[in-house]
């Protein structure tokens, strides 16, 4: 977004101040400065009447014409020379110190200004060159009226107000400083009447005297530049160079080198033959494993795993040798801490979970100790992966056999509650009602059948007595068969509800050992996919790159290592500077 420049309105006013000897002046005869007869209008300087000056003489100003004492802007107005013919003192033995006060004593006359305003509305000026008039009369103290006539006393002061700025002129030089201090020169302008022109004393022109200028300002920016780049030179020689030489010395000197050895191991699930659902589709792949190869990879990386290393193969011990350099050199007395630092810096275990496949890279002083340090980590993680695994296992199996043990317990007790019911209760007691009910009906069908028969042979005038008796008898028989059967009707309705609720019980503990039963069933089947599933949870680490004693040495990589560090305290330098000069930069501000 971009904003419109403000310019400065200037508006000239005529005060009072300027205004009073205006009007006085007006009033006043015009006198002739050395005659009786009135003035003659001022013309306005014309480019004919103008005399040729020197070209030296134009470069620098007149002699004489303000005191020494005086600032450059406190000039004083000059009067134009009165056509009139000169009297008998010579006008060249007039000093121009004693013509200055004579012009200020006479002022011209409102006459001549104004036909120097009309000869300066006659030249056609623009807007832009009457605007900078205005600026430079206010500048330099000139009380004018009107643009016009701020021009007009801008050329009455020797002032040409459309004069364009040097580059040149801004630098400081002993030159200007006498120009300024003699008097600011202003182009074009009158020579002095009284004043002899003189040929300048100095033998080189302006030309010459602008090329030696500039070269004296070329060869100050060299020797600028010069300075510049040693002290940068300097700087980076201190915090750059030297400590990038001192590290390329330590890396191809003094380091001692170290021999790795590489090595590459998986983990395998064991065949999942008779799986089925989404457990068989990840089988066989490295994400069935994945979360065993992360737990292994964090064991291998971590102080449990070396304390161990150092127990049986002596860690310590081989990076505390007088032989390695101090820099990559163990204490003797040192801390795990310390004993950690540096196993995390030469044991290097990489998982790669695209293709399940764990790298382990080992350094040592010696080949043959980096092998065997290799191979012990190796033998820990098979170790933590069967315990990972065994443990899950174990787990699953005893819940299963647990599970299995309390059905059968449960089976068991159904099965003694039940037997204890069926010993102390009749079997079927609604069958024993239904079998009295049926025998007291039969009696009684044969009780009627005896005592229609003996009500027959009682009829009889002459019943045989034998028969008689006989069938009396069985009346009797029969009727005491039934008394017994009604008694024993009698007990069994007394005693149905205490036969209906053992037989319930009976019923519960029927169905309590079938329940019992079919838990039984499901816990062996459990039991035995928790087996098999045990069986296939099998982890197994195959050892695809075994580990190999190495010949050369591959670490320390001394021109890598020295580049780095060259790029590193670049950076640093860098960083640095950029912060300085930015707080430079704020601070001057």
């Amino acid at each position: 977004m971009t904003t419109k420049p403000k310019a400065k309105k200037f508006r000239i006013r005529r005060s009072e101040s300027s205004a009073a000897p205006a009007a006085a002046m007006a009033e006043q005869p015009a006198v002739a400065s050395g005659t009786d007869g009135p003035a003659a209008p001022m013309s306005p300087p014309a480019p004919a009447q103008t005399p040729v000056e020197h070209p030296q003489a134009q470069a620098r100003p007149p002699q004489g014409a303000q005191p020494p004492g005086q600032p450059p802007r406190a000039m004083k107005l000059a009067t134009p020379t009165p056509k009139r013919a000169p009297k008998a003192q010579p006008q060249a033995t007039t000093s121009p110190t004693q013509a200055a006060p004579k012009a200020a004593a006479n002022p011209p006359t409102p006459q001549g200004a104004e036909a120097a305003i009309d000869a300066i509305k006659g030249e056609g000026l623009t807007g832009r060159q009457l605007r900078m008039a205005r600026r430079m009369a206010q500048k330099n103290g000139l009380a004018a009226t009107s643009d016009y006539d701020a021009v007009r006393l801008l050329r009455e002061a020797g002032i040409d107000p459309f004069q364009r700025t040097n580059m040149l002129d801004l630098i400081p030089s002993d030159k200007n400083q006498k120009q300024v201090a003699g008097g600011r020169v202003q182009l074009p302008q009158t020579m002095p009447i009284g004043q002899a022109n003189l040929p300048s004393t100095e033998t080189m022109s302006p030309s010459e005297m602008r090329a030696l200028e500039i070269g004296e300002i070329q060869k100050d920016i060299a020797r600028r530049r010069r300075r510049r780049l040693l002290l940068l030179l300097a700087r980076l020689s201190a915090f750059v160079f030297l400590p990038t030489a001192f590290a390329g010395w330590y890396f191809f000197s003094v380091a001692t080198p170290m021999y790795s050895t590489k090595s590459e191991f998986l983990i395998l699930q064991a065949d999942n033959a008779g799986g089925a659902g989404l457990g068989s589709l990840l089988s066989g792949t490295q994400f069935a494993t994945n979360q065993d190869s992360i737990a292994t990879q964090s064991y291998l990386a971590s102080k449990d795993a070396m304390l161990r290393l150092d127990r049986d193969e002596g860690f310590k011990t081989t990076f505390s040798q007088p032989n390695i350099d101090p820099i990559q050199r163990l204490d003797t007395d040192a801390s795990s801490e310390d004993a950690y630092k540096i196993y995390k810096k030469y044991v290097k275990i990489g998982y790669d979970p695209t293709e399940g496949v764990i790298r382990m890279e080992v350094s040592s002083p010696d080949p043959s100790t980096s092998a065997r340090f290799a191979q012990a980590l190796i033998g820990y993680a098979e170790t933590r992966v069967d315990d990972l695994s065994q443990r899950k296992r174990e787990d699953q199996v005893s819940d299963a056999r647990e599970s299995l043990n309390k059905a059968a317990s449960d089976r068991r007790d159904a099965q003694a509650a039940l037997v204890s019911l069926q010993e102390t209760s009749v079997l079927d007691p609604e069958g024993l009602i239904a079998s009295l009910r049926q025998q007291i009906s039969n009696v009684q069908i044969q009780l009627q059948e005896k005592e229609l028969q003996l009500a027959a042979l009682e009829d009889n005038t002459r019943p045989n007595q034998a028969r008689l008796e006989g069938v009396r008898g069985d009346v009797g028989r029969l009727q005491s068969l039934l008394s017994r059967l009604e008694s024993k009707m009698t007990e069994a309705t007394a005693g149905e509800s205490s036969l209906a609720q053992k037989t319930a019980q009976i019923q519960m503990a029927q169905a309590d050992l079938a329940t019992a039963d079919v838990l039984m069933q499901s816990a062996l089947q459990t039991l035995k996919q928790t087996e098999l599933e045990a069986n296939r949870q099998v982890r197994y680490l195959t050892t695809s790159v075994e580990p190999v004693a190495s010949e050369d040495p591959s670490y320390p990589r001394s021109f890598e290592n020295t580049v780095l560090a060259f790029l590193i305290f670049s950076g640093i330098y860098l960083m640095i500077s950029l912060t300085a000069s930015i707080l430079r930069e704020q601070v001057s501000s």
